[in-house]
């Protein structure tokens, strides 16, 4: 069996707006200057806690874990008022369903968003039965600790040969290193090719189209094919 795994922000959805207004509310909430849109998108992938950690100065510390339960009770109200709604990114739905159609491939999420806010993701998507293992911040170590792969790996039984970590950032990367698995970094997301290729993805992919290339490159086979001869 092949485990696919998506990273989600930057990757799957694109949640760069409901992203900056949270951080935004997080910094207002004790009195801070939130930052610029450029700096607050670069820490998209860890958890909340350790993203406010790293955009605050080092004598604010104290007040990151009031930012981050500024920031979710933001998420929350939005969701009940309707306008937390992150649209998926052109194609990503028709590879999702390319891959969930196979009966070797098993496809999974690693997030640096809490579980609930993956839940409210596929309830918006209707990919409630997409995904056989999810791993989030509430049962992990942030990225790019290699745990969500790991945890993941060891609920569905893959090993790191067949297993790959797709994502829009170098924590993302960095994590399949870790992990000792394979990765493709997606350059529709939060940081640069440079910044992907600096931290040795092993490939890169510029629209969710260009995946199949990738994953039949990583894998030796065609995961898209209609004919398959699994052992």
């Amino acid at each position: 069996m092949y485990l696919v795994i998506f990273d989600c922000d930057g990757t799957l959805i694109d949640s760069q707006d409901t992203i900056l207004h949270g951080l935004s509310v997080g910094f207002e909430a004790v009195g801070l200057t939130p930052p610029d849109r450029r700096t607050g998108l670069s820490i998209v992938g860890l958890s909340l806690d350790v993203a406010f950690k790293r955009l605050v100065a080092p004598e604010h510390a104290h007040l990151v874990p009031a930012m981050a339960d500024a920031y979710r009770q933001a998420k929350v109200e939005r969701r009940l008022a309707g306008l937390d709604h992150d649209p998926l990114y052109p194609g990503a739905r028709a590879v999702l369903d390319a891959l969930h159609a196979r009966e070797d491939v098993l496809l999974g999420v690693a997030t640096g968003k809490a579980l609930r806010g993956v839940r409210h993701m596929q309830e918006m998507h209707g990919l409630e039965q997409m995904f056989v293992t999810i791993q989030t911040a509430d049962s992990a170590p942030s990225k790019p600790h290699p745990g969500m792969i790991l945890q993941a790996m060891a609920e569905t039984g893959a090993q790191a040969d067949k297993t790959v970590m797709i994502g829009d950032t170098t924590f993302d990367i960095d994590m399949a290193r870790a992990a000792g698995v394979a990765s493709v970094g997606v350059t529709w997301g939060y940081h640069s090719r440079e910044m992907l290729v600096a931290s040795g993805a092993g490939r890169i992919i510029d629209r969710f189209g260009e995946l199949q290339g990738a994953l039949a490159e990583t894998f030796g086979l065609d995961l898209f094919a209609a004919e398959r001869d699994i052992a």
